[in-house]
């Protein structure tokens, strides 16, 4: 069933998936690789070493380092262009794990701790494909409704998601804590920190979380390895929640090695859980920023002076993400599995302004080390700095080392790209991404990536000198994303669905400094029109015109999360049609409903209406139709789908 508003007089697209004669799962044949997701939180693109700090050491600019992820970037691609789904931690986290966009995903906004879909996850596609599933760290997205806090009507806990196993901070606002039994900066109550079902917040004597997780990653790791499964393949999320909220500091260094014997280990004894569970909490500033000094009035004539204290915690937060990246690294090189391990590192959303320091702490400006990178625009923001991520993938023998993948694409398209390299199989119809293999492997034909967001923030862009005049202070609330090719259309403090589109050239404007929208007329090239491959643009007036349309086809209302444009009439699709439908059968078994964009078809044809008779075979077949609808009038509408079978 499908509720939407099309226009009087124009043609509708409907797309009638049907009828999948199987019911048995036949996976070809393969290696399947381990997978470990690592998402940190609200660490920005310019961040790290490798994306933008390095060129900012030559300028002679306050830098950040991060040799173990500038290593890894090394040995794998650099995903330049990549997205977050939305700019901010529990819509992104939400579209992430259902693999759909923030125009279909049921959590939208700021609604911490609403529970996601019932429905394919990241996981749960995985667990399908025969991988044990662990999820390490934050979670947030488990309750009946935000900000829940009552454990009761936690329906979608991550064990109810696809995960075996969970480890980890259930609740959003736990997350905004670094040592959960000290929780010294924490003002909501006692902080809980789940194994199991059981809250061992009580065990956890000066454990700072990031070497937490990485010392339970790791140990869960050997034990799945050493254990009765070691043949399966695994799929572990691991969600750090720094360098988010709080800037704690460690209790003291990172543990010397890494890997098996060395680097950050599981003690598991209550009171001394971890390897740096001793010392004091909130203490430790790493050497290489312990006593730097940066010029602070642009002037080489004047001494310079020390860094703030609070961009000391910020950086020594963040070098501490790049330690434990090296010690799991080390961990699947000592085990000998990394080469048959993919390894993506990404973030939620850009960086952040919060710090939630005590007075006498100066405020917490990404400004300090451009942790939005080239571009403008932070957390909640729907500038490029605010959703563009630095996103790195390894897969030795598949991904070949130093790629740099400037091709567009987002967050919601990992789910597709881990099923096509377990399986080779299509993901299921329902999610909005697609496979990012052909273009990260060098093999096969790309599908464009949906790049799409919708957010509402009720707050305005910061009046950071550094960003453009015409971004500083803009008023957010109703925001609106799309990207087609090189350019982006954005919509900030949207008012109605016929407010236009400031749209730039992200590749040649990064900054978003010139407003194409201006000028309407402004031919565009045809290698650009070649690029983006959509019919009847010419100029960016047909752009503008293109953006209204499609931000509209690609998103549903969500009750949750009202928009000025929730009623407005859906445009159709404009095509020279036939009556009847045409219909494809495709050979295979599946253990969902497929995108089939992706898979050659057995058979094909017309016939005047969807005609299962047209299937000779019984078993491992799926019927595929397509076709127009006249709309009479304009309206909403309900389609229904009956089938008098239930295979």
């Amino acid at each position: 069933m499908n509720d939407f508003k099309p226009p009087k007089g124009l043609v509708a697209l409907l797309i009638l998936f049907g009828f999948c004669f199987q019911k048995a799962l036949a996976q070809k044949m393969r290696t399947k690789p381990n997978v470990i997701f690592i998402l940190v939180d609200d660490q920005g693109y310019g961040d790290l070493g490798t994306f933008f700090q390095n060129q900012r050491a030559k300028e002679g600019k306050p830098y950040e380092r991060t040799p173990y992820l500038d290593k890894l970037a090394a040995s794998g691609a650099m995903l330049t262009q990549q997205y977050a789904a939305a700019p901010v931690c529990a819509p992104s986290r939400a579209s992430l794990m259902l693999g759909v966009s923030q125009g279909h995903s049921n959590v939208r906004d700021n609604e911490f701790d609403r529970a996601i879909d019932s429905n394919y996850t990241m996981a749960s596609t995985m667990r399908t494909l025969g991988y044990s599933t662990v999820a390490i760290g934050k979670w947030g997205l488990q309750g009946a409704k935000p900000w829940d806090k009552n454990g009761d009507e936690w329906f979608a806990r991550p064990t109810n998601r696809g995960f075996d196993s969970f480890f980890g901070y259930m609740r959003h606002m736990d997350g905004h804590e670094h040592y959960p039994k000290e929780a010294i900066y924490y003002k909501e109550g006692q902080v809980e920190l789940w194994d199991k079902g059981k809250n061992i917040t009580p065990e956890l004597d000066k454990c700072y979380t990031a070497d937490l997780w990485t010392a339970y990653a790791k140990k869960w790791i050997i034990s799945h390895q050493e254990g009765e499964g070691k043949d399966k393949p695994f799929f572990m999320y691991l969600a750090y929640e720094t360098p988010h909220a709080v800037l704690e500091l460690p209790t003291q260094a990172y543990p010397a090695g890494g890997g098996l014997h060395g680097g950050m280990q599981w003690l598991g004894t209550p009171g001394h859980m971890i390897t740096t569970a001793s010392g004091m909490p909130d203490s430790y500033v790493n050497p290489d920023y312990a006593h730097a000094t940066y010029d602070d009035d642009d002037n080489p004539a004047t001494p310079e002076v020390p860094w703030p204290a609070t961009f000391k915690r910020y950086a020594t937060a963040n070098r501490r993400l790049d330690f434990a990246v090296g010690d799991l690294v080390q961990l699947l090189k000592d085990l000998k599995i990394d080469d048959n391990t993919i390894i993506i590192y990404t973030s939620d959303n850009g960086p952040s302004i919060e710090s939630y320091l005590p007075t006498g702490y100066i405020a917490n400006h990404p400004t300090f080390f451009g942790s939005y990178g080239p571009f403008d625009g932070i957390k909640r923001d729907d500038w490029e700095g605010g959703v563009r991520m630095p996103t790195i993938a390894v897969w030795p023998g598949h991904i070949p080392a130093g790629k740099v993948d400037k091709t567009p694409s987002i967050s919601f398209d990992w789910i597709p790209t881990f099923i096509d390299a377990a399986s080779g199989m299509p993901a299921p119809e329902r999610l909005d991404g697609v496979s990012l293999l052909p273009q990260l492997t060098g093999k096969g034909s790309q599908r464009t990536s949906l790049i799409y967001n919708e957010y509402f923030f009720p707050g305005r862009t910061p009046k950071f000198k550094e960003f453009a005049a015409n971004h500083r202070g803009r008023k957010m609330f109703q925001m609106q994303m799309l990207r087609v090719g090189d350019f982006v259309g954005v919509r900030y403090d949207i008012k109605a669905a016929s407010d236009s589109f400031e749209i730039y050239n992200v590749v040649k404007d990064p900054q978003q400094t010139n407003n194409l929208a201006l000028k309407p007329q402004t031919i565009i090239s045809s290698a650009t029109r070649r690029a983006i491959n959509i019919k009847g643009i010419k100029n960016v007036g047909d752009l503008q015109a293109y953006f209204h349309a499609r931000v509209m086809q690609v998103r549903r209302p969500e009750k949750w999360a009202p928009r000025p444009y929730d009623n407005t009439l859906v445009p159709a699709v404009k095509a020279k049609v036939t009556s009847g439908v045409n219909w494809k059968i495709f050979k295979g078994s599946y253990p969902w409903l497929p995108q089939v964009a992706t898979l050659k078809a057995l058979s094909e044809g017309h016939s005047t209406s969807p005609n299962v008779h047209l299937v000779k075979m019984k078993n491992n077949v799926l019927f595929y139709c397509d076709g127009y609808i006249d709309v009479p009038r304009d309206g909403e509408y309900t389609f229904y789908l009956n089938a008098d079978a239930d295979n």
